[in-house]
């Protein structure tokens, strides 16, 4: 149906006396039943109806349109080559990724669109999947920005084949993040006079390490039952709990000098270094550094 057409009007009682004359009408364009003077109903012919339902198109062209429609809606760069490793489409994430615009993308060499990409073992993958229609995936750095990562899928297809890009340079930095935190633990645990504790936001021992417990002369399973402020004398625990108040409230890290309760009854004076465990949505409790003065 034609947007442009200017529907005629007919009151319900008029349709109804002149149905016939008013179809065939309506199958030239549309036609408003009021009631009451409003517009109530409008009669299409089954033509316009199936364009506008979708149901005029055949399947195969519904299901084409479906998918070309996903793909550009993808946050993952796609770039379709034909056989001769030239750019024959590519959809808006690849666009923003190349910072060109696709006019002047479409016809290259995909070599030329990719700084990273001519004589590289890709590029030899590349040419595999166009003669051999042999799939790749893997992860491949420096192929748009240098030192940054992208997983890689080439995908063979009539045209020749497709490219998929998408960026997992934060995922490896993450990685690495990790490593550099595992690889403190691991010194912390090494040195053995830096106490560790983690717990949760009721202040209960979740996690110690060998040196926090050999501080306070019991076993790591031991504490792991107890409140954190049960290893501290009664004069030091308000101190403690506004201390980690406001480290929820602020995520600010902090510290305070305090005293740790030994096994055997004695007060041994101690630097705690408080620090807040955030997840994406909450607070997960904090890690306390314990340090003997």
């Amino acid at each position: 149906m034609d947007p442009r057409q200017e529907p005629q009007r007919v009151s319900a009682a008029e349709f109804i006396r002149g149905f016939g004359s008013w179809r065939m009408q309506a199958s030239r364009k549309p036609l408003v039943v009021t009631h009451h003077g409003k517009d109530a109903h409008v009669l299409i012919s089954l033509a316009d109806y199936r364009r506008l339902d979708g149901r005029g198109e055949a399947p195969a062209d519904r299901l084409a349109a479906s998918q070309a429609a996903i793909v550009e809606s993808l946050r993952d760069a796609v770039i379709f080559v034909d056989r001769s490793a030239r750019i024959a489409a590519l959809n808006p994430a690849a666009s923003d990724r190349l910072e060109t615009p696709a006019s002047a993308l479409v016809g290259r060499e995909l070599a030329e669109a990719l700084p990273g990409f001519a004589g590289t073992m890709l590029h030899a993958h590349l040419l595999r999947m166009l003669h051999h229609r042999e799939r790749f995936s893997g992860e491949v750095p420096g192929l748009i920005e240098p030192r940054r990562w992208m997983q890689v899928d080439l995908v063979p297809l009539a045209i020749g084949g497709a490219m998929v890009l998408r960026d997992t340079g934060d995922s490896w930095a993450a990685l690495a993040e990790q490593d550099a935190y595992r690889a403190l633990a691991d010194a912390v645990e090494i040195d053995g006079r830096l106490g560790v504790a983690r717990i949760s936001v009721r202040e209960r021992i979740e996690a110690a390490n060998p040196a926090l417990a050999a501080l306070v002369g019991t076993d790591e399973a031991a504490l792991r039952r107890v409140r954190f402020t049960a290893l501290l004398p009664l004069g030091a625990r308000q101190a403690f709990g506004e201390a980690l108040e406001t480290l929820f409230r602020t995520g600010t890290p902090t510290r305070l000098d305090s005293e740790l309760v030994t096994r055997d009854g004695d007060t041994l004076p101690v630097r705690l270094a408080l620090v807040e465990r955030r997840s994406a949505y909450a607070s997960d409790g904090a890690v306390i550094l314990v340090t003997k003065l």
